[in-house]
């Protein structure tokens, strides 16, 4: 029987793909599988991932017929996966030696949903530690109590796929695959289902040996198109998916106050959007605005800071188009989406990462 299931999607990252690869090699075992899901690449990642097979014990390839996105890409490994276990790694990401017996003995001694991890950031030549957003660690706890509170970063803040591990009965339940579709933000929805959910979860002790790679120039978020702006389309959806939450009138606050958050650090960031795109990220947030519950959404406003309140306000005056809501789905011009290379940034920090949708919350 396979323990653990890899799911690792690659999309035109022929450049990092063998450090990947090796990373996997250090770490296999006879009761692993790597599912590699290549996501219709058009460079040499599918040449090097066929090798693959040979070199890496383990190793099962996927191909989508066209891409679909990071989203789509980690759904197909998942419903191909045979693990009790499963977790994932971004294609231009790795891992340390020795990491994935110490994350598997993690979530077998708690006897827990899922377990997270913190994770190095790596800029360049540079290392970051970046930890998950929660003080006790080696405890099983109940995963809605990580959700709040609504003015500091929590759990529901990190929300890296590839910083933990996951029990199969979570995709028994349908809590672990991604609103398919999404292609930016598509881990906001799934970390805030994962913890409204699942059952328990913990937050493992000293386990460090993922590493993140940072500012990758091929990442979609490092480009400044409409695909974007699908941020919007995974905040919507956590807005209305916690409005039905039986804790509603508790986790309200905190989501209004990521969403408006994660509007602000991109409205501060303009200048990497094409113009047209830029335009359509004012009209689509100040919809976004006006269509949050009002007396939440003032609440959140009057506890941020005067820079990014004033800011907010002052969109959420703006008067709204009735193309403003569909204006970041055009039918025209498709192109390609990232699978590799997205994730979303360390909680709280300043200096966000234009691969996230992230923006500080405290």
């Amino acid at each position: 029987m396979v323990k653990l299931s890899v799911i690792v999607p690659f999309f035109n990252v022929q450049q990092y793909a063998l450090d990947t690869l090796r990373s996997l090699r250090a770490n296999a075992s006879p009761d692993y599988e790597f599912v590699l899901v290549d996501d219709c690449s058009t460079d040499r990642t599918p040449a090097i991932l066929e090798q693959a097979l040979d070199s890496v014990p383990g190793a099962r390839l996927v191909r989508h017929e066209k891409n679909g996105g990071l989203a789509t890409a980690r759904n197909t490994g998942i419903d191909a996966a045979r693990g009790e276990y499963l977790t994932f790694l971004d294609g231009d990401d790795w891992y340390g030696p020795g990491y994935l017996p110490r994350l598997l003995g993690a979530i077998t001694g708690l006897g827990t949903d899922f377990v997270r991890v913190d994770h190095v950031q790596c800029t360049g030549s540079t290392r970051n530690i970046i930890r998950v957003p929660h003080g006790r660690r080696g405890t099983v706890l109940k995963a809605r109590d990580a959700i709040l509170p609504a003015d500091r970063s929590t759990s529901v803040d990190y929300p890296y796929a590839w910083a933990g591990i996951y029990h199969r009965r979570l995709v028994d339940r349908g809590l672990l695959h991604f609103p398919d579709g999404l292609r930016t933000a598509e881990d906001r929805p799934w970390i805030w289902r994962l913890h409204r959910e699942a059952d328990t979860f913990a937050v493992a002790t000293d386990l460090m040996g993922i590493f993140y790679r940072r500012g990758v120039s091929t990442s979609l978020t490092q480009i400044g198109d409409v695909r974007q702006l699908d941020f919007i389309r995974s905040f919507d959806q956590v807005i209305a998916e916690t409005a039905r939450d039986r804790d509603a009138d508790a986790f309200m606050p905190k989501a209004v106050r990521t969403y408006c958050a994660i509007i602000a650090h991109h409205l501060n960031n303009l200048e990497r959007f094409e113009p047209a795109v830029a335009r359509r990220l004012k009209a689509m947030s100040a919809t976004a605005l006006r269509k949050l519950p009002q007396d939440v959404l003032t609440e959140a406003l009057d506890s941020m800071d005067l820079e990014r309140s004033v800011k907010l306000r002052r969109l959420r005056r703006r008067p709204g188009r009735a193309e403003d809501t569909t204006a970041a789905h055009p039918q025209a011009r498709p192109v390609p989406q990232q699978s590799a290379g997205t994730g979303t940034a360390a909680p709280g920090d300043d200096d966000l990462d234009a691969r996230d949708n992230e923006g500080e919350v405290a």
